[in-house]
């Protein structure tokens, strides 16, 4: 039997749940059609999933039809929690793409399209809610929803009716020059062709219907069960992780995506996490359909189950032979400070902790100098939903500070750190080079360290506990990366030397070794840009021009279709504010604006931002520059720019330079 893993994606209220919940009933594996609105619906579990009528958490079940058997997995809709829907694309074969008639094209679709597209996800199209246009169902209404499509998506969007007439393959054929020569030479397309420009994303399928009235849904079924393909998996065991949750009884589930051999229950698994390999036994398998679960001993390749027992794995590890997968693209953009009221702030800050282990997008940071709590993530509706989080599963009533623009900070250039840790019987000290790496590359660490100047096993600590913390920069105290951290050397006492000591050691290091970046001018503060699409009716262009230029923005001159204007380009995020709700007021509703995240570049103002911070790095104890050296019996501390003339270790002059893959001994990130 074919099986694949479907993805469900939509913008928010595009009826992506209800899509879901129609495909299960004429599957035959539920009895009633669930509403989303009156909060029954199979795949919508959470207590504020059903309370708020939108999914923030991705569930899947699983159906056989026409001899395929499909595991769809319906994805959150909504923009604050688009870091969870990228997240389930490492477990999918396939997705179908939910797109509302009756508002066509928006713009947190066209992100969801991007991302299926970066991750190459063969991707079906779904119009929903045809019902509810004026002329519905009508073959002028579909010729026009299908040319948005074509112009707003991808030109490969073709209707999936025609798929079965050989005189309507024409469009799919002109997609690959092999499948057009089979069109002219027999006149139709063979299956197996469609299934290969389907899966090679040449063709995206679209179908048209109304998942509530449960129209079209049928051939929509039928239309995907007759295009996946077949697919082989290696022999060796692998498997991916995507998603971490709690089950009602507190059990940590870990969601994977089997993608070789076969994974039975009471078997040992491996992998690393945060660059320390481990070991664990897999307690019980399972296979969910919404929130119910059928344990079973034995999952194949290329089905997905979730797992109990495993408790050091992160969404996004691998296991078994699986390589490492991509970066997500999506990342959280706003901090918030969290007001513990009166709760115990540690016990806020480790039920944070437990939450950012199910959701890694969930930034959590604590500063010792003002005893507070930093949480980033995507929005203000994640951000009440993490305070329900913390009152339904830890009885913790906590508040938020207002949002912040969520800054980072990297290097322009490489610099050696030095950190030297010496009080009394204790010793250790570390030399690591501080490299720029490609922007989104995060913080990576090696080692390019003789053990003949440093035991193996007091590297692998150091990189451990230079892996186990964030670091932050030296001009506003934010979050650094897009720095590759390199151990060059170090020493360590036979006698005197502690496991500690070497983490004292390396954080210094890290801190020095910025502050001498900062004295050269060679740290930058980076902010995070989107990337941009407005559509205004063109005689609105030159506000929106002038609104982008004070923004900051770039961007393109206009293009003009008939009678509107796009305007393409890039714009910082801390400009951005509600300007999406300015566009649709000066349009009158006909305007678009169109968001993804670009990634982290050069503040644009960063003067100001660094001078309104007020950081003194010095200052912060937690994160100390300085290095403590010993003399007479005693511990003496040795401030940051006179630590290279104290160290205890000469520094080679050649190891300041680019980083070069082949000189690490081992690297992770």
């Amino acid at each position: 039997m074919k099986q694949a893993v479907i993805g469900i994606y939509a913008h928010v209220d595009a009826g992506k749940t209800t899509l879901a919940e129609s495909m299960l009933y004429d599957a035959g594996r539920i009895r009633r059609l669930g509403r989303v609105d009156r909060g029954d619906s199979h795949l919508d579990t959470d207590a504020m999933e059903r309370d708020r009528g939108i999914t923030i958490f991705a569930a899947q079940a699983e159906l056989e039809h026409a001899g395929a058997r499909l595991t769809l997995v319906d994805a959150p809709g909504h923009v604050d929690f688009g870091a969870e829907a990228e997240r389930t694309l490492a477990a999918l074969d396939y997705a179908i793409l939910v797109v509302a008639a009756n508002d066509g094209v928006q713009s947190h679709t066209r992100t969801l399209w991007r991302l299926l597209e970066r991750h190459g996800v063969p991707t079906f199209v779904f119009v929903n809610k045809v019902d509810l246009l004026p002329d519905a169902g009508s073959a002028s209404e579909k010729d026009v929803l299908l040319a948005e499509l074509c112009r707003r998506l991808s030109e490969g969007c073709v209707d999936a009716v025609a798929l079965g007439d050989p005189a309507g393959q024409e469009a799919a054929a002109t997609s690959d020059e092999a499948a057009l020569d089979e069109y002219l030479e027999a006149g139709r397309l063979a299956p197996a062709t469609l299934r290969r420009l389907v899966s090679g994303r040449r063709v995206f399928p679209c179908f048209f219907g109304s998942a509530l009235r449960n129209e079209g849904v049928a051939e929509l079924l039928d239309g995907v069960a007759n295009l996946v393909g077949e697919c082989s998996w290696p022999s060796e065991f692998a498997a991916r992780v995507y998603r971490v949750t709690r089950s009602d009884r507190g059990e940590r589930l870990a969601w994977l995506k089997v993608t070789g051999g076969e994974l039975r229950a009471k078997q040992q698994v491996s992998g690393v996490s945060c660059g320390s390999p481990w070991s664990e036994k897999v307690n019980e398998a399972r296979i969910y359909s919404g929130a119910r679960f059928e344990p079973v001993a034995l999952v194949a390749a290329g089905r997905t189950c979730a797992v109990t027992g495993l408790t050091r794995v992160r969404p996004g590890d691998v296991l078994g032979a699986e390589p490492a997968g991509a970066r997500p693209t999506l990342a959280p953009v706003l901090t918030y400070g969290v007001l513990p009221g009166g709760a115990d702030v540690h016990a806020v800050y480790q039920a944070l902790c437990q939450l950012s282990e199910e959701d890694p997008m969930l930034g959590v940071s604590w500063d010792e100098r003002l005893q507070q709590i930093g949480l980033s993530l995507m929005g203000s509706v994640q951000l009440e939903v993490v305070r329900g989080l913390l009152r339904e599963r830890y009885g913790l009533d906590v508040g938020f500070g207002p949002g912040k623009i969520l800054y980072k900070e990297t290097i322009s250039a490489s610099v050696m750190g030095i950190g030297h840790f010496e009080p009394l019987r204790h010793y250790a000290e570390a030399h690591l080079r501080l490299d720029p790496g490609p922007r989104g590359s995060g913080v990576v660490f090696g080692s390019e360290c003789s053990e003949d100047e440093l035991d193996r096993n007091w590297q692998r600590l150091i990189l451990t506990n230079a892996m186990e913390r964030d670091h932050l920069g030296v001009l506003t105290g934010a979050p650094l990366t897009d720095v590759r951290i390199t151990l060059c050397t170090g020493r360590a006492h036979p006698k005197h030397t502690e496991g500690g000591d070497f983490r004292q050691a390396t954080y210094r290091a890290v801190r020095q070794g910025l502050m001498e970046a900062g004295a050269r001018g060679e740290c930058v503060l980076l902010e995070p840009w989107y990337t941009f699409e407005l559509e205004v009716p063109a005689d609105k262009v030159g506000r929106a021009m002038a609104d982008l230029t004070r923004m900051g923005a770039s961007f393109d001159a206009p293009e003009m279709e008939g009678d509107e204007a796009c305007l393409a380009g890039k714009v910082p995020a801390s400009e951005l504010g509600e300007y999406a709700l300015e566009v649709m007021a000066y349009t009158g509703g006909e305007g678009r604006l169109s968001l993804e995240l670009a990634g982290y570049e050069p503040c644009h103002d960063a003067d100001r931002v660094v001078a309104a911070a007020a950081y003194d790095p010095c200052a912060d104890l937690a994160n100390t520059p300085d290095s403590v050296f010993c003399s007479h019996g005693a511990g003496y501390t040795v401030k940051w720019d006179e630590v290279p003339t104290h160290a205890h270790v000469e520094d080679d002059p050649t190891r300041l330079r680019p980083w070069r893959a082949a000189d690490a001994t081992f690297f992770s990130s």
